[in-house]
């Protein structure tokens, strides 16, 4: 299927590595001009030259999202190449605490790099797509938004905060050409997931095997009607979707990629 992307221009936020490497990847693969963007500069670099050694084009943005200052950067250096068409709001941090162990200034610190990042983003770029009248704005979210368990309850607020502020976009981008939507991802056995389900395996008793560990850990952990953990790849494929033109008729909806872990009927 043709998702007739080619010579549009995407920036994704956090790209340097795991889902958004994928993302990144996945939409140059299609033929869209991509901002990869990261904090570390070696590690952007090498996925911006792994993506133009296969043949695409690739530009590095780097800066800190949770500054004004980082996100100025970001979207200059992602715009010098010319007007982003697409805006992957990937970038964010989990934080492994709980209810008891997590602070105020954590609550505040987890908004500000998962949720307000991504607003500084969409105030720098999206206006210049409605003057175009055409975009798409994409949150990566997550089923937790909607069924968050005890522990990391500030991480799972923001994850809800992406889902609402998404829908409350496309409602304010009503007739501009400009559509925005959600990415719900599962579980994902991306390289940071792999190394700590093999670390806890040795407490849970997973087994040795990657594949013994994984089937144990989503047993455990995300139980879902696949049986598996989700591949970055997945989470890129539908990334990909909503980005395209084909997709123009979708706007403020949440794509889960979950293996049915979050269910509904309706």
């Amino acid at each position: 299927m043709d998702l007739r992307l080619a010579g549009k221009r995407a920036l994704v936020t956090g790209s340097s590595s795991g889902i958004g490497e994928a993302i990144v990847k996945q939409l140059a693969a299609e033929g869209v001009a991509v901002v990869v963007h990261g904090r570390e500069e070696s590690r952007a670099n090498a996925v911006a030259e792994a993506i133009r050694a296969g043949g695409g084009s690739a530009e590095v943005a780097l800066g800190d999202l949770t500054t004004d200052a980082g996100a100025d950067a970001v979207a200059a250096a992602a715009l010098a190449g010319g007007p982003i068409d697409i805006l992957v709001n990937n970038a964010g941090f989990i934080g492994y605490l709980s209810w008891t162990e997590a602070t105020v200034a954590d609550w505040a610190q987890i908004y500000n790099t998962n949720v307000i990042s991504g607003v500084r983003m969409i105030q720098r770029l999206v206006p210049q797509m409605r003057e175009r009248h055409w975009g798409r704005v994409i949150q990566i979210g997550g089923g937790l938004s909607q069924q968050p368990g005890a522990i990391m309850p500030h991480y799972n607020a923001t994850l809800a905060a992406r889902h609402n502020l998404a829908v409350s976009l496309a409602r304010e981008l009503k007739d501009t050409g400009v559509t925005s939507n959600v990415v719900s991802p599962g579980a994902i056995l991306t390289e940071k997931a792999q190394a700590q389900f093999t670390h806890m395996s040795q407490a849970h008793g997973w087994g040795e095997t990657l594949e013994e560990i994984e089937r144990n850990a989503t047993q455990a952990l995300a139980p879902n009607d696949v049986g598996r953990l989700g591949r970055p790849e997945e989470i890129a494929a539908a990334v990909a979707y909503l980005a395209s033109p084909v997709a123009g008729y979708v706007s403020g909806a949440t794509l889960r990629v979950d293996g049915g872990t979050i269910r509904s009927a309706f």
